[in-house]
């Protein structure tokens, strides 16, 4: 396969991290942000040019713009992975404060909408390129405690499958529900209980290759990596 520039956020822990490494590995280029710096520098201690990290909150369209223009410089994107994401403390709707209601919409759906209007342009000016929403089991699903996540990972499956239909063809659209994975989101709903679920490594190893095959004909499908649990 030839080498595809992926575009990554949420890198500084977890399944962005994980996919970076998955990515890298098969001879990829990234480029990443995340809102960690200390995330970011040890990324860019690892894989230096041509892969790129940089600090970015997603939830800031200036700052999403800005770092697209950087990136961008250097080519439009094969696959853009809009991985950044938060989930609230569990607890009944009603008991959600505004600011962290706030915060989940902001980052999860927000800063995905940031991502596809700074770097989609570039990828329909070229005709082709893939955009990957992650969704979740809790975006066509629901449970009781985290309504604020569930309400932001539906948005995103409505707004994927209305972003399919605005894209011309050749290019793709999906939604990527990632299955369930030990990671620090997991454990702040699940507990200890998250260390029965595979780790983000082993999930990489099955989404990277899953990923990098996606193209024109599951533009619009709700899709879920293979072989994980839910």
């Amino acid at each position: 396969m030839d080498a595809k520039r992926i575009v990554v956020t949420g890198v500084g822990r977890g399944l962005g991290r994980a996919m970076v490494e998955g990515f890298v590995e098969r001879g990829h280029v990234v480029a990443g942000c995340s809102r960690s710096a200390a995330g970011v520098e040890s990324l860019r201690a690892r894989f230096g040019p041509p892969c790129s990290f940089d600090v970015v909150d997603v939830a800031d369209d200036r700052q999403v713009r800005d770092w697209a223009g950087r990136v961008l410089a250097g080519g439009s994107p094969d696959i853009v992975v809009n991985n950044a994401g938060v989930i609230n403390a569990n607890a009944p709707l009603w008991q959600v404060s505004a600011e962290e209601f706030s915060a989940v919409i902001d980052v999860n759906v927000k800063g995905t909408v940031n991502v596809i209007r700074h770097f989609m342009p570039a990828m329909i000016e070229r005709g082709t390129g893939v955009i990957v929403n992650f969704s979740s089991g809790w975006g066509r699903s629901v449970s009781a405690e985290v309504a604020p996540y569930c309400a932001s990972k539906w948005a995103i499956e409505g707004l994927t499958q209305a972003l399919a239909e605005e894209l011309p063809r050749g290019m793709a659209a999906v939604a990527l529900n990632p299955g369930i994975i030990d990671t620090d989101m997991l454990r702040i709903c699940f507990g200890d209980a998250a260390a029965s679920y595979p780790k983000p490594a082993a999930w990489a190893a099955r989404a990277a290759p899953f990923i990098l095959n996606l193209g024109p004909k599951e533009n619009g499908r709700p899709l879920r990596v293979p072989g994980g649990r839910d």
